[in-house]
This record gives structure tokens, C-alpha cells and sequence, in this order.
């Protein structure tokens, strides 16, 4: 049996989440690790702050991505990539934004930035400080960052798993 068709029967889908690259700004490049962490997913999202086009570039490799811009994007991406989107997965729509602000407040302000809109799930970077909870019924994710540790004591990345139009996410150390 074909793998997409056992795919589609079981609704399984697994999706690498990073944010906050700052490449060249805080490592030359992508930590390893990564490409190892999201060997096997479906899906990219990446919520801004990339600052090298040549990120996207990187992680194409691995699965199709998709990006939104952060505050230190530069012009180039920020005629390339929307600010705010929603991706549909394994039956799920996930709200895609960087935030904005003080990280004091920055899950409700991106909760708020989607009010109104049909999704399950919004993840979202910017304070660099992971976050994984469910707020109103929506799962707020954010991986946190994998290359600068300025509000937080470790790096980090996410995958985000749905089975069965459920959505689950975990950070994870790097």
C-alpha cells in the first residue's frame, strides 16, 4: 500500500516548528541538530525572524516550509512573506505569526490576531521563550528559539503532531 494512502487513512501528520533563526545575526547557520530533529516531517513552519532567505532555502530540503516575517526581517523577505497566514494540515488550521511587543501579554496579543478566524492551533516566536498551552480551546505554540537564548535558559525547536483532527505539540531542547 502506498504511504500517502496510509497517511490518509490514519491522519497522521508531523510538523517541525522553528522560529528565531537570526542567521546570519546569531550562528552562521542552522545547529545540525535540526536536520536531524525534523528528518521524517510533512511540513515546515517557521514564525519569522529569519533574516537569511538562504534559511528557507536549507529547510526546503528536509519538507516543504512555510514562513511568515518577524520584526528583523529584512526588505527582501518582507516582499516575499505575508505577516500572518493560516495553514491547513491534517485537518487543522494553524494560525502562522511572529508576534509582536513585550513577551509579557504576547499570547493573548496573538490569540486577539486571530479572533474570529477557524483555527485550532497558532503558533507564534518572538520572545524566544517556548510556550505550549491551550488558551480558549486553541493550542498556543511557540518553539522558541534554536540559536539565541536572550529570554530563555536553553534553545529549542517544536514538532506539532495531529492524529485524527487533534493537534499536540512538544518543545524540544537542542
Amino acid at each position: 500500500m502506498p504511504k500517502y494512502f496510509i497517511k490518509n487513512i490514519i491522519s497522521f501528520v508531523k510538523i517541525g516548528v522553528l522560529s528565531d533563526t537570526h542567521i546570519p545575526t546569531r550562528a552562521d547557520r542552522l545547529p545540525e541538530v535540526i536536520f536531524r530533529l525534523f528528518q521524517g516531517v510533512d511540513l515546515i513552519l517557521h514564525a519569522g525572524d529569519i533574516e537569511d532567505i538562504g534559511v528557507i532555502f536549507e529547510l526546503e530540503e528536509i519538507a516543504p516550509v512555510k514562513a511568515v516575517i518577524g520584526n528583523m526581517d529584512p526588505y527582501e523577505l518582507q516582499d516575499n512573506l505575508p505577516t500572518k497566514r493560516i495553514v491547513k494540515a491534517g485537518g487543522i488550521n494553524i494560525g502562522l505569526i511572529h508576534g509582536w511587543g513585550d513577551p509579557k501579554g504576547l499570547p493573548k496579543r496573538v490569540l486577539e490576531a486571530f479572533s474570529g478566524e477557524n483555527v485550532q492551533c497558532i503558533v507564534f516566536g518572538h520572545s524566544h521563550q517556548p510556550f505550549n498551552e491551550e488558551v480558549q480551546g486553541i493550542l498556543l505554540f511557540n518553539p522558541g528559539s534554536p540559536t539565541d537564548r536572550i529570554f530563555s535558559p536553553y534553545n529549542s525547536v517544536g514538532i506539532l503532531q495531529i492524529t485524527q483532527n487533534q493537534i499536540k505539540g512538544e518543545v524540544i531542547k537542542i
